[in-house]
């Protein structure tokens, strides 16, 4: 199998001494380079394994290393089934925390993210991970953000990016937009000054161009779960867009109608009222004198809501009568326009027409304010009584004119027909997926490189001039007021048309758009002419094993699937998806709460020193199934340290040199058996049961070498079999049982062992027999045994015989390979 161990284990073993052994293959592999990755290796396929890299907060906690242990396992294991495996790491440096040091701290944010940065690599280090650190990339680096900043002027160039009004949280104490993270309980975090919403320029990116090619995924091998959150946030939805005419309040005998989308056009006749949104253009139009007062102060109490507070399920819809009424073109009936903050501008049309006799929601509020609650759908048995509630299945048309009588289904249609022939609306697409919005009013992160010219308008940055670097040695003020606004050497700059004094944009990129390429830059870190090589791209993506939580679902991760089509469709890449296969590993939790490094840590380190990292991968791989999570224990890990110290005594004493081929047919049986599992299992990210098998084939090896019956060729075999099953588990114990058995460096450039389905199989199975559905004797035949001779062995037994002497026999039942029944009828 591989060359084998030159000089006997000792009689006595060594005890493992993890800090020693663990010190000295990390300098080892690091001075070696070992994980290298190579662009290409002749006879080799290449393979690109990627977890979710790192936001540099300070230190790495037990939540970090379940993430990032089995995915290592995973590569690793990878690597040696015959793959040129890819396995790096970087840190997704920019963002909000960094600010929030400097302002609270006084720290410098370059300062504080470098220092973190450094403090995280080494304590990834010590997690004996096998990265490729030659592709190591930060990304507030000015060398991969001045990319950031060229993917946006091509998105720009194509229309991808774009500006306009977007609602920011705004600090009316400080004079400042805040991020949602800046919000606590719709107040500023900092003053305590409740915080309002505010319409301002902000840029983004039109993602909402690619909802339909973003609903594909049958090309990609992810969790189902994840597909379907994606699936509902882009939520498509097929419906009808009407408008209400609102022309009697317009000026100067303007026309104008509310445009309202909905997916129940068959519920049309049934609308007692329409709602706008609060930031409506036609609020304003529609609001009269007698209402002002009342309308204002409730667009002013709506601006203090998240939109995330408005559109609550759990909260009851609010909203104030604007004093106009819209006409339902298909019965000519005016309605009630209110506002209520439920309705979002930036949803669909910004307005929704009111059904209550067929909304749970509609029909509380057309409850609480008195409004009409009209019956067209009816329930079967319906003869015109009130709704106790609303009746949203399907049904019959009531009340709806000439479509009386219809199946609601077709009346949906016929309808809608109606609608788009009489030029009163249209059969509508839409999306509950809105555009990107990019901009943040923050200091750390990437300048979007955007001059604003009093003569030119929006210039975009040339080309030739990124990148824009993000000044240091900078000023915060107590008010979080991103200081590139106040940075005037930042800001003033002459105009790139006309050299005219102009100024800069002041906001960054979402740092999202950092993580939402950076796997491309992987593949090429150094380049200064290029984002990345394509030709490197071309070897090494679309990543084939991606690996991270599943909290990205509806952010990173679709935000990157979007950015990879947009460099598709610009020329830089020639694939559809960034990332092949997914596979999201759990939550870590320590008394059943999630671990975090402000509210529940847990420092690995005290538990590196007292039981090793080879310790705590293992303890943390067998945990459980990997996708599900599990809870830390501070007793069990002991069980998997006493483990180890098995292997290692198993590997180190003296080898048993007995002759029974039984023996070695049986340990033979047992390794074949073993690796069979060991792939299977680590195939699909099952470490719990791939160490649990390894736990079963210690207990094996245990047995044998107590009866010292096996031979010294095949017990070599059984643990070198052993070590290299036990490599991407525990890298550092296996790479050392490695040496001192006298094998060549290095374990981790080794195959996984071959094995032979035959060979694993047993030579006996048990069968169980039963009398009357009774177990009455459990026998031990050769494997595979036919029925006849497994039923004479049963009417052979003792135990058996006296529930059948004298019975008559009448049926028998066989199961192959795990039951005979015999249905019997006693004797008189």
């Amino acid at each position: 199998m591989t060359n084998t161990a030159s000089t006997p284990p000792t009689q006595t073993a060594v005890r493992y001494e993890p800090a020693a052994v663990e010190a000295k293959w990390q300098r080892r592999w690091q001075e070696d380079d070992l994980y290298k990755a190579e662009d290409a290796v002749p006879g080799k396929e290449n393979w690109y394994a990627l977890t979710m890299f790192p936001y540099p907060s300070g230190d790495v906690h037990i939540g970090h290393w379940f993430a990032y242990t089995p995915a290592d396992a995973h590569a690793r294991f990878m690597r040696m089934q015959g793959y040129n495996v890819m396995h790096p790491q970087g840190f997704d440096s920019f963002g909000l925390p960094a600010e929030n040091a400097a302002i609270s701290r006084g720290a410098d944010p370059r300062e504080w993210t470098v220092a973190n940065m450094d403090n995280m690599r080494r304590q990834f280090k010590l997690m004996g991970a096998s990265y490729d650190w030659n592709r190591e990339l930060a990304t507030c680096e000015p060398d991969y953000y001045r990319w950031n900043q060229y993917f946006f002027l091509k998105f720009y160039e194509k229309g991808i990016a774009y500006r306009k009004n977007g609602a920011a949280n705004w600090c009316p104490q400080d004079q400042t937009t805040l991020a949602n993270e800046q919000v606590k309980d719709g107040a500023c975090e900092r003053c305590g000054t409740t915080v309002v919403r505010r319409e301002m320029p902000q840029w983004f990116f039109r993602i909402t161009d690619y909802a339909d090619e973003l609903l594909e995924m049958d090309s990609i091998d992810w969790p189902e779960k994840i597909k379907v959150m994606q699936r509902n946030w882009i939520g498509r939805s097929t419906g009808v867009t009407i408008g209400f005419d609102v022309s009697e309040y317009m000026p100067d005998g303007e026309s104008d109608k509310i445009e309202t989308f909905t997916t129940r056009i068959d519920t049309v006749y049934g609308v007692t009222f329409v709602v706008l949104a609060p930031e409506h253009p036609l609020v304003s139009k529609l609001t009269q004198p007698q209402q002002q007062g009342e309308v204002d102060a409730y667009i002013e109490n709506a601006a203090r809501q998240s939109e995330i507070e408005r559109t609550s399920t759990e909260r009851e819809k609010t909203g104030v009568h604007t004093g106009a009424y819209a006409t339902n073109p298909l019965n000519g009936e005016k309605v009630p326009v209110l506002v209520g903050d439920y309705v979002l501008a930036t949803y669909g049309t910004g307005a929704v027409m009111g059904v209550p006799a067929h909304d749970e929601r509609d029909f509380v509020f057309a409850k609480k304010f008195g409004l009409p609650i009209r019956v067209v759908v009816a329930p079967e048995g319906w003869s015109g009584e009130e709704l106790a509630e609303a009746y949203i299945a399907p049904g019959t048309q009531v009340n709806s004119a000439e479509f009386d009588g219809l199946p609601s289904a077709e009346g949906k249609e016929r309808i809608a027909d109606k609608i788009e022939s009489n030029g009163w609306g249209e059969r509508t697409i839409t999306y509950h997926l809105r555009d990107w919005l990019i901009s943040r009013q923050r200091y750390w992160g990437t300048p979007i490189p955007i001059i604003y010219c009093d003569d030119c308008g929006t210039v975009p940055v040339p080309e030739q001039d990124l990148p824009v670097i993000l000044p240091d040695n900078v000023e915060f003020t107590p008010t979080g007021q991103s200081p590139l606004t106040l940075d005037e050497e930042f800001v003033n700059v002459p105009c790139p048309d006309c050299g005219r004094p102009a100024k800069r944009e002041t906001d960054t990129m979402d740092t999202f758009v950092d993580s939402s390429w950076y796997h491309l830059r992987f593949t090429s870190p150094g380049l200064m002419e290029e984002p990345f090589d394509s030709e490197k791209v071309r070897q090494w993506v679309p990543v084939h094993q991606y690996m991270g939580g599943a909290e990205h679902a509806v952010m990173h991760l679709l935000y990157s699937r979007f950015f990879n089509k947009a460099l598709r469709d610009i020329g830089m890449v020639e694939f559809d998806e960034p990332y092949t296969r997914l596979f999201n590993q759990g939550t870590m939790t320590k008394d059943h709460m999630k671990i975090s490094k402000r509210a529940n840590p847990l420092n690995p380190e005290p538990i590196i020193e007292r039981f090793g990292t080879d310790t705590l991968r293992c303890y943390l791989m067998f945990l459980g199934p990997w996708d599900q999570g599990g809870d830390w224990s501070d007793q069990a890990i002991n069980g998997i340290s006493r483990w180890l110290q098995r292997v290692w005594d198993l590997a180190l004493r003296e080898s048993p040199s007995g002759s029974d081929t039984d023996a070695d047919r049986q340990i033979e049986r047992a390794s074949h058996a073993l690796t069979g599992r060991v792939i299977g299992d680590m195939q699909q990210f099952k470490f719990n049961t791939t160490i649990a098998a390894l736990m079963e084939f210690t207990n094996e090896l245990s047995r044998s070498r107590e009866t010292g019956n096996t031979s010294r060729e095949a017990w070599t075999s059984a643990i070198e079999r052993l070590l290299l099953h036990l490599a991407p588990l525990a890298p550092h114990v296996a790479e050392e049982l490695w040496e001192q058995t006298g094998h060549r460096y290095s374990i981790h450039q080794q195959s996984t062992p071959g094995w032979e389905e035959a060979k694993a199989a047993a030579d006996t199975e048990t069968i169980v027999v039963q009398v009357n559905g009774k177990v009455r004797e459990q026998l031990q035949l050769p494997a595979g045994v036919a029925q006849d001779t497994a039923v004479s062995a049963a009417l052979a037994s003792e135990k058996v015989q006296r529930y059948t002497d004298g019975a008559e026999i009448l049926k028998q039942i066989f199961v192959p390979g795990r039951l005979i029944n015999l249905v019997v009828k006693p004797g008189k």
